[in-house]
This record gives C-alpha cells, structure tokens and sequence, in this order.
C-alpha cells in the first residue's frame, strides 16, 4: 500500500525512483588530554592539507558538472580551512586547553554551525551547512574514518539522507532521480545544486524519513514537498506523465528565455534575479534576468571582521551596476541585528529576536553605521540604475527619517564635489503585515514596494520558517498571505509606482497566474527558475489571471490555492 510524507519542497520537479540511504557515520570524538601541543597541532594541519586537496578536487567535478558558478561553493569551504576563527581557533585552542584535536574540532564546528544556523538569514543559515560539511572532513580525517562511497549510487536512485551537503550533491552521479532529507531548507547549498542539477528534492521530512527502506520505489514531488512511498501501478504512470511534460516544458523555456516576457494580452513583467553576493551575478546573466530586484548587501558584512568600509562597499555596489548596465537594480541596505550577531557590533541578546532590534530598526539607531552603507550605495549609483530599497519598514516616520538621512548623505557627497545619478528609486521591503495593512499610506512616500514574501509568511502566520515542528504551517500561497500581497497591489497601482515581489513565492512558476492577477509588475527570483517563470508569464491573459486571483484569495488554505493554480497548468 502506497503512503505519503509531508516535507518542504526544496528543488521543483516530480520524479521516481529507488530509495537508497546516504549513511553517514557519526563518530564518538573523546576528549583527552595532551602534552605535546606541537605534535597535535601538526596532526591537524595535516588533516586541513588533506581536506584542501579532497575539496579542490570536488571544486572540479562541480565545475565540469554544473558550471563555475556552482563550483564556487567549495572556494568558499577552502577559504573556512583558512579562516582564523575557524581552524585558527582550533589551534589556539589546542595550545589553551590541551585536548586532543578530535575534540576541539567537533567543539568548533558545532559551536559555528549553531551560531550560523541561528541567525534569521536564509543566507548565513545555509553557510551553517557549510561549516558542518568542511568540520566534518576534518573530523573524518582526524579519526582515519572513510566517508559514504558515493559510487554506490546510480541513475534511478532516490537518494535518502538525514542530511546532505555540497560535497554529498556535487558526487551525485548522471541521472539521479531524488533527494530527500530529514534536515535541510530552500536555501541551503545543497538544495540549490539540487535545483541546478535538475533533481526534484523534498526536504525537512525530520523523524518521518525513517518509514522509507532501502530498494523502495519511492516519488518525489519537490514542487508539493512529498514523498509518496511504494505507488501503485495507475500513481507510477501519471507520475511518468508529469515527467515527460516537465521535460518538454524546461526545453521550451531554455530556447525563449531571451525574450522579455508579456501576458499574452500585452502586460509587461519584469523578471529580476536574487542575489545574495557577487558571486551570483554571472549566473544572473546567464539566465537572462532583466534586472536584479534583491541585492543582500548582509554578505558583506557577515563575511567581515569589521564595518566594511566605504569603499569597500562601494566596490561591491559598483561591480553588481555596472554588470546589468541600464537595467534596474535593486540593492537591500543592510538587514541584520537581534538575532545576527556580527562579532564586532556588540550587540545586544533578544529573547524574541524576529520581533527585535534589526533591519531598518538597528540602522536607523545607528547612523553613523548607516551613513557609512548610504554614502557608499550613493557613489555606485553613477555606474548603472540604482534603486534603494529598505527592509522590514512598518510605517511611514520610518521611511521618512531614511530619506532624510540618505538626502543628508547626498549633501555631504556633494559638497566634497563626489558625483551621484540624480535619478535614484527609494523603495521599501512589505515584509511586515502592519506595512501590507497601511500600504496605500507608505505608497506616498515611494517609488516602488517589493513583497518580501519569505518573512511576511512567517509574521502572518505565526509560524517560524526554520523550524521543522511547524515547516507545514509556513506556506507562502496561504489565502491569508495572498490577501496583505493584493492589498499592497492595490495600493502601489492606485499610487502609480511599481510593485514588486522578491520572495521564494515569485520563481514558483505554478503561482505565476494568481501572482499577476493580483496585480504584481515584477518578479524577483532566483536566476534558475527565471525561464520557465517567464513562460507562465506569456500564457497568461490578465483579466483571467485577475479573476483566478480573485478566487484564490477566498479559499482556506494554501492548499487549495497550490491545487488551484496547477489545475490551470
């Protein structure tokens, strides 16, 4: 008898195949003590030489696999094996404490891994994975152990893990059919190879995983999030169905990507690529994104041990314009405090740090701080179309002291005789319901407003996003998220200025329709899903699209609005 589990769809597409575990060992590390701090500081140095090399040639299969852009991954775990606060830390704490080099790197990279996995940014949460992974081949390599043997895979396996990391999906031979994991999110690396490869994936299934055995013929709908063990003949040839015709829909999407994309009754929408550092924009291009509507400058800033400078950051800001030359793009300031806790920034412990001190809030309380990112976003503005936009804004005297801090900051650059574009969009993150609520107050204030859907769903719906206990209650297409994205629609075409939206919701080409007939302009996503969105786009004729909004926004549940949209596939 067939059974369903409920995951999170982490890479679309529906496929089947054989269920086969990816076991990892989990060593029992003892802490001893040392004498000899130089030899166990070798022993160490040795395992870092060695995981450099197991790295730099994983680094070369991801770039023959999957391009360059992914093969960046591992320039970033090689940079960890470097990095004074991670294997320089063990060192020292080989030398402070006396133990064994086992124990202090299982101390380390769990203590990394939990502060990065804490913090509220899909970005640095995804570099937790990382830590992890990077920490454990050192482990490994500490003990003498071996890891999984990937040639035991093959096309047709499904590919069933507690958790898999970069260096797992870059093994993953030709044709794998699956991946499906008890941990894991949207953003973690892992994840997005998955979605590069072309394999659906269904994560965050957490103690449930442990109902599928091995040699079972398991399917993985990464657009639903389930995983549907041991189907019966009639389920095993609609799946097939739906194969074939994904097959020959990515194709189709691939050849017209180039084009910009209309409804087919003439509405233009833009499609935007996210970008959550210069590393992303090559890829950006490659899929023909139209512009950039989500630059997370964070990176900049969690990747430093201190306040990047102004040059720094307009060096940064500079590159990202100057790539996309007329097109728009749009660069976030800074969307940290509460509970990413930047070393250098002294900031304060938050019980509830999703409801705290951060984003617009921490900046606007420290201006000099902010200035610093203004001043530097203000210069860049003169190498391509700059549009600035602020997070987590809840009212209107918010957006007002920014502008005039950022007006403060045109002056100064003016008066040292330091040229900016006078053309600059100041726009707003709707991320908070307040701010979708009062939309057509904040409206007037604006050039444009792009939906933030990722933490709007989280606030309207209670419902922490990392957080694989209530994983099934967070889901973006509920009626009630759609309802504050149509009331911000409304508002934004009624004021006359662009309404976009950059949250995962937007490269979810099943919502596309209910998207633009809720009355959106532009779709900001991540740059592999920008071709078939921007098929869905073409199919679409706006007074229908309208209308099936319109029916959406009254159901129950986003269940039915997901079961909605695909009967209109």
């Amino acid at each position: 008898m067939s059974q369903t589990i409920q995951g999170v769809g982490a890479a679309p597409g529906i496929n089947l195949g054989t269920a086969i575990w990816w076991r990892k060992e989990q060593p029992t590390v003892i802490a001893k003590s040392i004498t000899n701090v130089a030899e166990e500081t070798a022993k160490l140095e040795q395992a870092i030489q060695q995981a450099k090399e197991q790295i730099t040639a994983l680094r070369q299969i991801a770039a023959d696999r999957m391009g360059e852009e992914e093969a960046q991954v591992f320039d970033a775990h090689l940079a960890f094996l470097d990095d004074p606060g991670f294997t320089g830390e063990m060192k020292s704490r080989i030398a402070s404490q006396k133990k064994n080099a086992e124990a202090i790197c299982q101390e380390v990279t769990e203590e990394m891994s939990s502060l990065m996995a804490s913090l509220d940014d899909e970005y640095m949460q995804a570099r937790a994975d990382d830590i992890r992974d990077v920490g454990s081949r050192l482990l490994l390599l500490l003990l003498g152990k071996k890891p999984f043997d990937p040639s035991l895979l093959k096309a047709g396996d499904v590919v069933i893990a507690e958790e898999l990391t970069p260096s797992d999906t870059a093994q993953f031979p030709e044709g794998i059919a699956g991946m499906v994991t008890a941990k894991g999110s949207k953003t973690a690396h892992a994840a997005i190879m998955a979605r590069t490869l072309g394999i659906p994936a269904v994560l965050g299934l957490g103690a449930a995983i442990n109902q599928i055995n091995d040699d079972d013929t398991v399917i993985v709908d990464g657009d639903k999030g389930i995983v549907t063990l041991n189907p019966d003949t009639a389920q095993e040839q609609v799946v097939r169905t739906q194969i074939e015709k994904q097959k020959q829909a990515r194709e189709a999407a691939l050849k017209e990507a180039a084009a910009d994309a209309y409804t087919a009754d003439g509405k233009r929408i833009q499609t935007f690529a996210n970008i959550g550092s210069l590393n992303d924009i090559e890829i950006a291009l490659k899929n023909h994104a139209e512009g950039v509507g989500l630059f997370r400058t964070e990176f900049l800033y969690l990747e430093s041990d201190h306040w990047p400078t102004e040059d720094e950051q307009y060096q940064a800001y500079s590159k990202v314009l100057s790539s996309f030359g007329e097109r728009p793009v749009v660069i976030r300031t800074l969307d940290i405090g509460g509970d990413k806790d930047l070393p250098y920034a002294d900031l304060p412990k938050e019980e509830n740090p999703f409801l705290g001190h951060r984003a617009i809030r921490y900046c606007l309380a420290n201006p000099d701080m902010f200035k610093t990112q203004l001043k530097a976003l203000l210069r860049a503005s003169v190498h391509g179309n700059l549009w600035i936009m602020f997070p987590m804004i809840e009212n209107v005297s918010e957006i007002r002291a920014t502008k005039a801090l950022l007006n403060k900051c045109r002056q100064e650059l003016a008066q040292a005789g330091i040229a900016v574009a006078d053309d600059i969009k100041i726009g707003i993150m709707i991320e908070v319901p307040a701010a979708a609520i009062t939309a057509d107050l904040l409206a007037k204030e604006v050039d444009f407003m792009s939906i933030g859907t990722n933490d709007l769903t989280q606030y309207t719906l209670a419902a922490d996003r990392g957080n694989e206990q209530v994983a099934h209650l967070y889901d973006a297409a509920h009626p009630a998220v759609l309802r504050l994205v149509k009331l911000t629609c409304d508002a934004a075409n009624k004021a006359g200025i662009v309404v976009g939206m950059c949250g995962e919701l937007a490269g979810d080409p099943t919502m596309t329709e209910i998207l633009v007939g809720l009355g959106l302009h532009e779709l900001s996503m991540s740059a592999g899903t920008i071709p078939e969105v921007k098929q869905q786009v073409r199919a679409v004729d706006s007074a229908k699209a309208k209308a099936l909004a319109d029916k959406a926004v009254q159901l129950e549940d986003g269940d039915q609005v997901r079961e909605l949209a695909k009967q209109k596939q």
